[in-house]
């Protein structure tokens, strides 16, 4: 694991992580909303949003660190105009400020749908744009040969897709249990509702909703939540197979390229991709992405909701082996820097 670059491997990789999530539960929320009633959709969407934010800002923190003195930060974003590392920060600091203001807009149910989607909207414009900036950083040096190929922006967007769908699937079922595991503790819930009584009519956790929030999301799962659960859980196990099988044939064709190159430069970053950290990246890859996640798709079933701990351990395990894979896809990416010339 390249530790120098340790900053912008866990940037790159959660920021991707979030923009794929949040992409791909706008999609699930456009897809529930056609089948299934307004309650449905915040249940199995809204949690998962509020999970995003707190990933974002650990990134941008970490992202941070690669500079040494954090107060560089200002100086960088004066060159939006000529400079894709400024527009990187540009477009970071709009998908979490965009994306803050949608879960607040869904926290305190203001405005309607529109207003709330059209903020969706923005926020996974600026997540696009933050990803393409984050690629075309290292995409557009025209002196490392291993950078300056479109194989660098379709692996950053198939990191964002691989993650984005494996960590909403591992969500949604985590959560499922979760709830599940709530309904056994119905006392202390109506203990805690009581002592909530006792506050003034302007409390603070009327004031932010905390107790209305908090009681919609620990509910017990439905039938009908668990059936469209399941949907969702196989329609990202099947994204993330895709993905990496997508990720394996562009490392071949990136590999051929690399061997065809005719600078030196491309023959030393070139050995980067047969060692056995590379082929442990693409062997953890395969077995998350692709074969626990078609145990995972055969797995959910939509009688299996009073049975879903086995499902939640084999998504969670599916998710864990993709995330490691993508940082130590995201570290050959930095050691695979040579710059012509130097060879």
């Amino acid at each position: 694991m390249n530790v120098h670059e340790l900053p912008m491997i866990l940037f790159t990789v959660i920021a991707q992580m979030c923009v794929g999530m949040f992409i791909i539960l706008g999609v699930v929320e456009l897809w529930l909303s056609a089948k299934a009633d307004e309650k449905t959709t915040d249940r199995l969407v809204a949690p998962i949003v509020y999970v995003i934010g707190p990933a974002m800002v650990f990134g941008l923190i970490a992202s941070m660190f690669h500079m040494n003195d954090v107060t560089n930060t200002l100086n960088v974003i004066r060159n939006v105009g000529s400079s894709w590392l400024s527009r990187e920060i540009v477009f970071g600091v709009g998908f979490a400020g965009f994306g803050f203001l949608y879960a607040i807009l869904q926290w305190f149910r203001v405005g309607g749908k529109t207003l709330r989607r059209a903020c969706a909207l923005v926020t996974a414009l600026f997540g696009i744009g933050l990803v393409w900036s984050m690629a075309m950083i290292y995409a557009s040096l025209v002196t490392v040969p291993a950078w300056h190929t479109w194989v660098v922006p379709f692996q950053f967007f198939a990191t964002a897709l691989a993650l984005g769908a494996s960590a909403v699937a591992a969500s949604i079922v985590v959560m499922t249990r979760i709830r599940q595991r709530s309904s056994a503790v119905a006392v202390g819930t109506s203990q805690r509702k009581a002592a909530t009584q006792k506050d003034s009519a302007g409390g603070w956790r009327q004031r932010l909703g905390f107790d209305r929030n908090v009681a919609s999301m620990n509910a017990p799962a439905t039938d009908g939540e668990w059936a469209a659960s399941v949907k969702i859980v196989r329609a990202c196990a099947a994204v993330a197979a895709i993905v990496a099988v997508a990720i394996f044939i562009s490392y071949i064709v990136h590999i051929q390229n690399l061997a065809l190159h005719p600078e030196p430069a491309a023959a030393t970053s070139l050995a980067v991709f047969t060692g056995g950290f590379f082929w442990a990246r693409l062997i953890l890859l395969g077995i998350g992405a692709v074969a626990v996640s078609f145990v995972a798709y055969h797995l959910a079933s939509e009688e299996g909701l009073n049975r879903s701990g086995t499902l939640a351990a084999v998504v969670v395990t599916a998710f864990v082996l993709i995330l490691i894979a993508e940082f130590m896809g995201r570290s050959l990416h930095y050691d695979s820097i040579q710059l012509v010339g130097i060879g």
